[in-house]
Order: C-alpha cells, then sequence, then structure tokens
C-alpha cells in the first residue's frame, strides 16, 4: 500500500475529525515513514486537549519521523500483543495501517513545546485529522487483564529511565502480572511475555 493510496475502511469519517471520541488521555498505536520507507510502529497517548496533543519522550523513530515528514496514522487497537510490541520493541510495516486497527486517523503535526525532564528531553506536538476511517465496530467489553497491560508497557518503558525508581517499576510490573494471571485472556497472557521479554524483566 503506498502512502499516495490510503486505505479505505467500512465507514469513512469525516477528514478533519477523529474516528471515536477522545477523553483523558487515549492509548494508541502511531506509524511513522522513516527514511527507509518503511512504517515504524510505536506507541503514542492523545490528550483530548482542543486541538489534540501528545509528547515524544526521548530521540525516538516517532519524533524524528514527525520531524522528517509531519505526521503519521494513528491507529486504535485492542490487541495487548500488538501494543506490548509497539510499545516495547522495534517494528517496521510495509504499509501504515495495521490489520489489528479498528480506526485510524492520518495526522498532520506541528511541535509547539519542548524541554527536559529528569534528563530526559521531550515534545510536544498538536495533531490534527486529515483523514480518517472506521475499519470494523465490536461491543465493548471490560477486561482488567488488557488494561494491566497497557499499564505494564508504561512502567517497563520507565526501566533504566532517570527520575524513576527501578525497585518501585519492578513491584509495579509484578503487581500487573499478578492481574493478567488472574484475570487476562490468553492474548494478554502472551502480551505479558512479550513485555518481560522486550524489557529483561
Amino acid at each position: 500500500m503506498s502512502d499516495d493510496a490510503a486505505p479505505t475502511g467500512d465507514r469513512e469519517a469525516d477528514d478533519d475529525e477523529w474516528p471515536v471520541s477522545l477523553s483523558g488521555v487515549t492509548e494508541t498505536v502511531v506509524t511513522t515513514r522513516g527514511p527507509n520507507d518503511r512504517w515504524n510502529v510505536a506507541v503514542l497517548g492523545l490528550f483530548a486537549d482542543e486541538p489534540v496533543t501528545a509528547t515524544t519522550w526521548g530521540a525516538t523513530r516517532t519524533k524524528r519521523n514527525f520531524h522528517r515528514q509531519g505526521g503519521g496514522y494513528v491507529q486504535f487497537v485492542d490487541d495487548p500483543v500488538v501494543f506490548a510490541d509497539a510499545a516495547l520493541s522495534i517494528v517496521e510495516r510495509d504499509d501504515p495501517v495495521l490489520e489489528a486497527a479498528a480506526a485510524w486517523a492520518r495526522v498532520v503535526v506541528e511541535p509547539i513545546d519542548s524541554g527536559t525532564d529528569d534528563g530526559t528531553e521531550w515534545e510536544q506536538w498538536t495533531l490534527e485529522p486529515v483523514e480518517a476511517a472506521v475499519e470494523r465496530t465490536t461491543v465493548p467489553t471490560i477486561d482488567r487483564g488488557f488494561g494491566a497491560v497497557i499499564e505494564a508497557t508504561v512502567a517497563a518503558s520507565r526501566l533504566g529511565v532517570g527520575g524513576y525508581d527501578d525497585s518501585k517499576l519492578r513491584a509495579r510490573l509484578e503487581w500487573c502480572a499478578s492481574i493478567v494471571d488472574r484475570a487476562g485472556s490468553s492474548r494478554e497472557r502472551e502480551a505479558l511475555e512479550r513485555v518481560r521479554t522486550h524489557a529483561s524483566w
């Protein structure tokens, strides 16, 4: 799939609107095109501001590609394995939209602020959707295991980062693992094993 011919879903969203309602901080997967013309897959938290904002931490591929390309594809996924891989490993794809995406939005981004927090550089961006689609709809369910996987990826990504206590992070990881063990599906258990592998935890 070329960048010129964006994928089409079951329902096209309005070009200038997000395909889902945003509130608080919505965890998403983002793909950005790198200098090798492949799409890097990472996670990105969207803040439901007006306009929507997100912050990149460190010299990540997402940050570099945002500066290079001025945008990417924000995707809403409910597969914990896809999320864990995106959060903690280097994943590249030939196509910008993942099969796991229930909805997506192609966005243009603008840097609006930057700074350093406990030795880690950060940059804040606005994100404006210019094209969007809903690929599939499902009946929502509440799964504590999925939430625990998300929290585990956050804790794992902070291991060894200045300003964070590794012992507290590892205790948090063990707590997340206990939730997945009690309440998670086989997919969440697989995702947690990916967290262990990617983070050497």
